[in-house]
């Protein structure tokens, strides 16, 4: 497999899972755009080890970040990586519509208009993989607006397939499962994390790299018969 000369567009690359992709899409030959949030040391070192990439700022609590977000893909996008999300820990109960409408933004809404400017720019025979979890399917307490802003996203996924279809551009999501991260660990306990591990039947945590392994497979072109599909990719943590 090979992406050379292809140009990818991944959110949240400067940590976690975010990160990893774009070490595995930059290592099979794209040339890569990423974005960040606050991480601008992550950033620049990850830019000098991957040389032709490129790190924009961009907080996607903004929507207005979206047209800077664009500018280093005006020439052409090839693959783009819906992948940076917020995963506040808020029951119901202590649920806000300043927090409703934040992790909306963050996780949906930012993502869905990013892919409605992109659609201008994306070439035929591209690809659009969705960073989604395996919440949607075994939601835990405490997470109501993770599960519903990312179910939102599959949907995204789902329509979007249909509707770039007959410019031979995919669309899918990857519903990673327990995967060992900063965002898992700041979210779940010690006990729960080793539940986790218990429970896949790999009998461990994911690695990033795990998850960005799958996303360069659906980027590149043995991929091009998969479509509006939800590849959960978590190890056997959910049969």
């Amino acid at each position: 497999m090979s992406l050379a000369g292809k140009t990818a567009l991944v959110t949240g690359g400067s940590r976690g899972i975010g990160r990893a992709i774009v070490r595995r899409l930059a290592g099979e030959g794209a040339r890569v755009v990423f974005t960040y949030r606050n991480s601008r040391a992550a950033a620049d070192e990850l830019v000098g080890q991957l040389p032709g990439t490129v790190a924009v700022q961009a907080d996607q609590e903004d929507v207005g970040a979206i047209p800077a977000m664009l500018e280093p893909v005006r020439a052409g996008l090839d693959i783009l990586v819906n992948n940076a999300a917020i995963n506040p820990a808020t029951p119901i109960a202590g649920l806000t519509a300043a927090e409703f409408d934040r992790v909306m933004t963050v996780n949906l809404k930012f993502p869905l208009l990013t892919l409605a400017s992109a659609a201008a720019v994306l070439r035929d025979n591209g690809r659009v993989i969705n960073i989604s979890t395996l919440s949607t399917a075994v939601p835990g307490p405490g997470h109501v607006m993770y599960c519903a802003s990312k179910a939102g996203l599959e949907q995204v996924t789902a329509t979007a397939a249909r509707e770039l279809a007959d410019r031979n551009i995919t669309v899918n999501t990857v519903s990673p499962g327990a995967t060992d991260t900063e965002l898992l660990r700041e979210v779940n306990s010690s006990e729960g994390l080793a539940w986790s591990a218990a429970m896949t039947a790999l009998g461990r945590l994911g690695e990033p790299d795990d998850i960005a392994a799958v996303v360069a497979f659906l980027a590149g072109p043995d991929a091009r018969w998969i479509t509006g599909q939800n590849i959960r990719a978590t190890g056997g943590l959910l049969l």
